[in-house]
This record gives structure tokens, sequence and C-alpha cells, in this order.
């Protein structure tokens, strides 16, 4: 970093670091993402101005040779870095075996550290940092759905004794490529209605919501009196 720092420096700076958070925030927030435009701007821009504040502390004019104060400049980003880890905690959803949102936190990191490269006057890196991230968010989830992920659903059942036995319901689940992760039967009148909880693991061709095509078949089957699926 310079030690003597100028107005257009630190327009500079601001400014490219508004334009990639802009874009990177805009990327988020059209993918319906909680941290939006707003957020990674606010983010980076605050890395950004933390970085100027230490880069213009730097300064030692005035400072006579036998001076024995030290400021250590770099603990204000650090705890820039810090505050953001708290954000991106507060991001991050559990639901039930679902964790949601670390994809989230993991953006606003990066654009704190990518605001404070900008801040510090590493332009080159801060904008190789903002290539990678545009590359990494855009590109990458196109080559991600590519590829078939495994889901998760709850499927709950009630079907009669004579319809539906534990048995076929299994086999016809396998059958179609579904594999049974957790497993539970309640019989609501002895030996004439069941109820099968289950939660279930598939790995669809595209990358979507929709349950598994057994599930619709179950639905429409003889003797099946409710249906619930959850995903």
């Amino acid at each position: 970093m310079p030690v003597n720092l100028g107005w257009h420096d630190i327009a500079l700076r601001l400014a490219l670091t508004f334009v990639a958070g802009l874009i990177v925030g805009f990327d988020r927030g059209e993918h319906g993402r909680p941290a939006g435009m707003r957020t990674t701007l606010l983010l980076s821009l605050a890395a950004c101005v933390a970085m100027i504040q230490a880069n213009l502390l730097m300064a030692s004019n005035g400072k006579t040779p036998d001076s024995f104060v030290v400021l250590d400049v770099m603990r204000l980003p650090l705890g820039i870095l810090s505050g953001v880890g708290f954000i991106g905690a507060g991001a991050i959803l559990r639901r039930d075996n679902l964790v949601l949102g670390v994809t989230t936190a993991a953006t606003m990191w990066f654009v704190t550290v990518m605001g404070l490269c900008f801040g510090g006057g590493q332009l080159g890196l801060g904008l190789a940092a903002f290539a990678l991230a545009m590359l990494v968010l855009s590109a990458m989830k196109w080559v991600e759905d590519m590829f078939p992920r495994q889901r998760r659903g709850t499927l709950i059942l009630t079907a009669t004794v004579e319809s539906l036995s534990e048995s076929e319901f299994r086999a016809e689940l396998q059958a179609d490529g579904v594999e049974i992760a957790s497993w539970g039967v309640s019989f609501v009148n002895p030996a004439q209605t069941l109820t099968l909880n289950c939660e279930l693991l598939w790995r669809p061709r595209r990358s979507h919501n929709e349950p598994p095509a057994v599930v619709g078949r179950l639905a429409r089957r003889p003797g099946v009196e409710e249906l619930e699926w959850k995903s």
C-alpha cells in the first residue's frame, strides 16, 4: 500500500469496489438469495473504507525517530473479517437435515475480502477476485446443474393394509431408484389402515425440486387415502 494516498486513489478504489459489489449482488439477488445487491454492496464498501482508513493511518509524517508508539493498522481489516463471520452465520439456516445459506455466507465473506483488496490498493488482485467470484457464482452454477445431485424428501402415506403392504411399498421405491434413509410405520386402525413415514433419497435427471415419479404413482394407487410429500 502506498504511504501517501490522494483523493483520486480513494475514488478509484471506491468506484471499483462499488461496481464489483454491485454486479455480484445483482447476480445473487436475481437468483433469490438472502444476501442481495444492497447487502453485498454494503459489505464490500465497508471493507474498502476500512482498508482505506488503515492505509491513511500508515502515514509516518510528524513522528519523531525515537517515537515508541507503534500503530498496528492491520487490526482494523482483521476486525472487519471477524465481524462478517457473525453476519454470515446469521445467513445459514438448518432445516431438519438440510443446511441452507452456506454459499450466501461464503459470498458475503468473499466480497469483504474483495473490498479489502480494492481498499488496500491491490487493484489487480481485487479485479482477479471479482472475475473468479463471477466465474464461481455464474458459470460453475451452470456446470453444477448439469450433474445430478442427491435430493432428500419426506413421504407420509396413509393406506389400507389390504391395498399396500410394507414389502410392496419398499419394492416400488427401489424399482424407481429411490433409497430409504429412515422408516416408520404406525397403524391408525389395527389391521385396517397404516401410515408410512419415511425419508427418501433420489437423484433427479435435472436440477429441480419435483418429487420422484414414484410419488405420483403411489398417490393414484387404489386404497391410498392420503399422501403428503415434503422436500
